[in-house]
């Protein structure tokens, strides 16, 4: 395997989680806990993330962390579970190696080049537009604040503990690191879309950004027998927010797969 992962649960099927950009792998304790009884769960640390391992500059990121990933898939089918970017390397994993994936759960997945040219889409750009003044004038706390602003759990950046704070601030590079994947589609996820053959759950917030829904929109009219399910009350971070009411989703949706 590659680089730390956290691990869930004594037996079962086995299920892999992949966290969003800015967090670790501590951030599925909530939904994992809840799901134990019946997963055994693994959810490791992404590249550049908690004890996950060191980004390669030199590599397009979503590669790197594909390839990283790649490493924790057990030999026999699991239940795939992503959030936010961890969603769209989870969409890549299912579309590379279907064989090895039994069910795929994309919470919020940011593939942003599903929703182009949508009025949520434009709302989206217009918001995050100035981020890449702060990147080119260095000013990766303001990069931090503002996206979070967006694309946080509700809480401001100058209102989180400083360990937290500088966390964030440290890894804002991941946005642009990110963006050949999620707004290119440089991995070339949109066209493959009809190959996914496993069942595929779709997670989101009700009080999330509305490009949210365009892309789960987008995504569900290519993925046949796909089952969306809206929390209520709950934002962009709503595995982090509403772990119970994210497990309860996973769950019935593997009840019906039953």
């Amino acid at each position: 395997m590659n680089g730390f992962a956290r691990h869930w649960g004594q037996g079962g099927d086995p299920a892999l989680l992949l966290h969003c950009s800015l967090a670790h792998s501590g951030a599925w304790d909530g939904v994992a806990r809840a799901l134990s009884e019946r997963l055994h769960l693994t959810a490791p640390d992404l590249p550049g993330h908690g004890r996950g391992p060191a980004r390669d500059p030199a590599r397009d990121y979503h590669d790197s962390c594909t390839d990283a990933v790649e490493g924790h898939l057990p030999g026999t089918p699991c239940h795939l579970v992503g959030h936010s970017f961890g969603a769209t390397i989870a969409l890549r994993l299912a579309l590379d190696h279907p064989g090895r994936v039994a069910s795929l759960t994309l919470i919020e997945p940011v593939l942003f080049a599903a929703a182009a040219g949508r009025p949520g889409w434009q709302s989206h750009a217009e918001a995050i537009a100035p981020l890449e003044d702060h990147f080119a004038r260095g000013e990766v706390e303001a990069a931090t604040r503002l996206f979070l602003s967006v694309w946080g759990g509700g809480v401001p950046l100058d209102a989180m503990p400083e360990a937290q704070r500088r966390y964030m601030i440290e890894r804002i590079w991941v946005v642009l690191a990110s963006h050949p994947a999620l707004h290119d589609d440089h991995a070339r996820l949109l066209p493959r879309l009809g190959q996914i053959a496993c069942p595929v759950l779709l997670i989101e917030g009700e009080d999330s950004p509305p490009v949210v829904a365009e892309i789960q929109t987008a995504l569900g009219a290519a993925l046949p027998g796909h089952t969306r399910v809206v929390v209520e009350g709950a934002g962009h971070m709503v595995p982090i927010t509403h772990p119970g009411k994210v497990a309860a989703a996973i769950t019935g949706f593997l009840d019906d797969l039953a």
